[in-house]
């Protein structure tokens, strides 16, 4: 029968045979999903176990996500204290702040007093009654600078503290940046954690979908054979079990994806109420639908790999006796 399609189609033209390649991709897609079906119990667990794989790395991609997130607002806020030398006059030191002002590295600047800091110390220290003997001012005027969104990060951040230390009025100053750079490189070894993770998990994708196709080759063996015996192509022959890996890959990665917004669901409400205590706003964000796509391609792509390779070892050492 095989062999008389063949022949049937061969007589067709290129038109004709075209349109009857998709058709038989499609039939044999169906029927792919039709096998899946008749075998419920061992195809939800196979997909399970590729949703809960699969799941895992892209969790901890949206936790690389946030945390990206999270650091760059805090390297828009980073500031720079530059304490003025004693003896400053309020003309020069306004005069500083103009300068400082047409950077193009400067976001903004603001200006505290020596009696502003004073009161500040005053109100926030506890020793107001102490400070009250002192003779004067200790405190120094400071002028603090926000860089721009482009020198917020640690290394832009840094240069722009040098350059504004050339200035004559600055006596030094001050950058509290480690700490960022700290998080910023635990973010990167996250980052890579994610993509070890991630290897392992797709070798384990590929191997339980190799596994599973296997199965499903011996408990076919018989109709292998048959088809071999009639002639039918090992393309022909294979296709089926390609889609159903295919398949296999596709669910999973949407059962994946719905694992993770369902985490991503529950530990928002416990970070908004965490956040509410500090009076501050902050969401997590989820897989958008691109990462989606992204997401179910890959699982697609690792469930055919899965197929092909063990149907490729498998199907040819089945021959009709």
């Amino acid at each position: 029968m095989a062999k008389q399609n063949n022949i049937t189609q061969s007589k067709l033209p290129i038109t004709g045979r075209i349109v009857m390649f998709f058709i038989r991709h499609i039939q044999q897609g169906m029927s792919s999903i039709g096998e899946l079906w008749r075998n419920p119990v061992s195809s939800i667990m196979t997909m399970a176990v590729l949703g809960v794989s699969l799941s895992l790395p892209a969790a901890l991609q949206v936790l690389v996500k946030n945390a990206e997130t999270i650091t760059q607002s805090w390297n828009s806020a980073a500031e720079i204290s530059l304490f003025i030398n004693e003896g400053r006059s309020e003309q020069s030191i306004q005069s500083l702040i103009s300068r400082i002002k047409v950077f193009r590295e400067v976001e903004s600047v603001d200006y505290i007093s020596r009696e502003q800091a004073l009161d500040e110390f005053q109100r926030l220290s506890g020793f107001g009654e102490a400070l009250s003997y002192l003779d004067e001012n200790p405190l120094p005027a400071v002028v603090t600078v926000t860089p721009s969104l482009k020198f917020s990060s640690p290394t832009g951040a840094r240069e722009l503290l040098v350059k504004l230390e050339r200035e004559p009025e600055v006596s030094f100053g001050r950058l509290d940046i480690e700490w960022l750079e700290r998080l910023q490189a635990l973010v990167r070894l996250l980052e890579k954690t994610v993509l070890a993770i991630a290897a392992l998990l797709v070798l384990a994708v590929v191997l339980v979908i190799g596994n599973t196709i296997r199965l499903a080759i011996m408990n076919r063996r018989t109709e292998i054979e048959i088809m071999k015996l009639v002639g039918a192509t090992e393309a022909f022959i294979q296709r089926p079990f390609l889609y159903t890996g295919i398949w296999y890959g596709v669910i999973g990665g949407m059962l994946a994806w719905l694992i993770i917004n369902a985490l991503v669901w529950y530990l928002d409400g416990a970070l908004a109420e965490l956040m509410g205590l500090y009076g501050s706003q902050l969401s997590l964000e989820s897989l958008t639908l691109t990462e989606l796509g992204q997401l179910v391609l890959l699982a697609s792509f690792l469930g055919w790999l899965g197929s092909y390779l063990s149907v490729r070892q498998h199907l040819r050492k089945i021959e009709p006796s």
